[in-house]
C-alpha cells in the first residue's frame, strides 16, 4: 500500500536556483559563464565580521543561543533603526534568524491561520507565495506593472475579491528594483490599518538604494512586522542570518515558533554580524560598484535589444520585457546560456502569469562581468534571436 505524501509540499521550484544549476553543469564541462542570474552579492563578509568570527572560533564554545539571538546583536539591531531611520526600536521587539526565510515563516505562521488570504505583488519573490502556500494561507497575487511602479496600491488592493487577511510590501523588491515611499506608502499603510490588513514589510534590500531613500514600515505603523536579513548590503547570504522586528502582540507567540522550529540562529554568524554594522565605509563601497553596474547596463543592454526595463531604485537587479522577442522566457534564457554563456533568470519564477515575457539580470557581480554580459548580449542580436 502506498504512503502518504503531503500536499504542501508540492511548490513549485525555485527556478533561479534550477538556472544556476544549469550554469554551475556548464562550467563543469569547462565552458564559461558569466552569472547575471543569482541575486547574491560577489564579495565575501566585511572584514570586522570575519575577525570577529575568527576570535569567536578561537575562544567560544558557540552553543545555542537564545531562541529571538544573542542581546549584544538585537540591541545593536535595534540602534541600526534609531541610526539609520529616527526610528525608536525596543530590543526586545527584535528576533534574530536564520536568513530572512525563517523570519518569513515566523512572520507567516504567527501572524496568519491556515485558509487566511495574503496579498502580493506580481511580480514578486516567488519564495513569498510558496511559503504560504505550504503553510496553508492563500496567497493572493496583485498583478501590477509600471502605471504602480510594479508596487501595491490601494487602488489595487480594492480589485481584489473577498478578504485580505495582510499584505506584503517589498521595497527595494525582487525582482523589479522598485520602491514605494514616502506618502505613496504612508497611504498603503493607513490603507491597510483601517482595514485590518496585517502589513508585512520586507527590507532585505535597504542600504542598496539609488537616488532614492529607502523608508522603514515601522515609521508608519506599529503593528507592522518588518524583516531584513544580512545577505544582501552586509554581503552574508552563506552566512544564514536575519531579522524581524515584531509587534508586541506577537512576541510570545515568535519566540516559542523559533524555539521549537529552529532552536536557535546560527552563533557564529551571530557574533559576525554584531561586528559588521561597524563597516559602513566597506559595504558602501559595494553600493557604489553596484551603481556602476547598474549605469553600464542601462545604457548597454537597450543597445542589445533589452530597452524595456523596470525603473531599478534600487537592489542589484534589472527586469526587462522581452515579449518583442519570445513568448517562452525559459526557452530564451536557456537559449541565452547555451549560446552566448551568459545566465539570467526567467520572469516565470517572479510572476507565473505574465513571466513568459521578462527576464531578470542581476548586477552583484563585478563591473568587468556586466561589461563582458553586454558584450555577448550585443553580438546576440535580433536576428539571431528568432532562429
Amino acid at each position: 500500500m502506498a504512503l502518504k505524501a503531503a500536499q504542501r509540499g508540492l511548490v513549485p521550484p525555485f527556478i533561479v536556483m534550477d538556472v544556476m544549476r544549469a550554469a554551475n553543469e556548464r562550467e563543469a564541462r569547462g565552458e564559461d559563464v558569466v552569472h547575471l542570474e543569482v541575486g547574491q552579492p560577489s564579495t565575501p563578509a566585511p572584514r570586522e565580521g570575519l575577525k570577529a568570527a575568527g576570535a569567536a572560533l578561537a575562544s567560544e564554545k558557540l552553543g545555542y543561543t537564545d531562541a529571538m539571538g544573542v542581546r549584544p546583536l538585537r540591541r545593536r539591531i535595534a540602534a541600526h533603526y534609531r541610526e539609520t531611520y529616527g526610528v525608536g526600536v525596543d530590543e526586545d521587539r527584535v528576533a534574530v534568524t536564520t536568513g530572512s526565510s525563517a523570519a518569513f515563516v515566523l512572520a507567516f505562521l504567527s501572524a496568519f491561520d491556515a485558509g487566511d488570504r495574503v496579498a502580493l505583488a506580481c511580480p514578486g519573490y516567488p519564495a513569498y507565495r510558496n511559503i504560504l502556500t505550504a503553510l496553508g494561507v492563500e496567497p493572493v497575487e496583485l498583478p501590477v506593472g509600471p502605471e504602480t511602479n510594479f508596487q501595491p496600491s490601494p487602488e489595487v488592493l480594492d480589485r481584489v475579491d473577498g478578504p485580505v487577511d495582510g499584505l506584503i510590501v517589498a521595497s527595494p523588491a525582487n525582482p523589479t528594483g522598485t520602491m514605494i515611499t514616502g506618502d505613496e506608502f504612508r497611504t498603503l499603510a493607513g490603507y491597510c490599518r483601517g482595514r485590518g490588513i496585517r502589513l508585512i514589510s520586507d527590507e532585505i534590500y535597504h542600504g542598496i538604494t539609488y537616488g532614492k531613500k529607502e523608508q522603514t514600515a515601522l515609521s508608519l505603523d506599529t503593528e507592522a512586522i518588518v524583516i531584513n536579513s544580512f545577505s544582501k548590503y552586509f554581503s552574508m547570504t552563506g552566512w544564514r542570518l536575519g531579522w524581524l522586528v515584531l509587534p508586541e502582540s506577537l512576541h510570545r507567540s515568535i519566540e516559542c515558533l523559533a524555539q521549537n522550529l529552529f532552536i536557535s540562529p546560527p552563533t557564529l554568524s551571530q557574533l559576525a554580524a554584531v561586528a559588521a554594522f561597524d563597516c559602513r565605509a566597506e559595504l558602501d563601497l559595494n553600493v557604489a560598484r553596484y551603481a556602476k553596474n547598474r549605469a553600464l547596463l542601462l545604457d548597454q543592454l537597450p543597445k542589445a535589444g533589452f530597452g524595456k526595463l523596470a525603473h531599478a531604485d534600487g537592489a542589484f537587479y534589472l527586469y526587462a520585457d522581452v515579449a518583442g522577442q519570445t513568448n517562452d522566457s525559459e526557452e530564451f534564457c536557456r537559449r541565452m546560456l547555451a549560446e552566448t554563456g551568459v545566465a539570467a533568470t526567467p520572469g516565470v519564477d517572479f510572476d507565473p502569469a505574465r513571466g513568459a515575457h521578462f527576464i531578470r539580470f542581476s548586477f552583484a557581480g563585478a563591473t568587468e562581468e556586466m561589461a563582458e554580459a553586454a558584450s555577448r548580449l550585443k553580438k546576440w542580436r535580433l536576428m539571431d534571436w528568432r532562429r
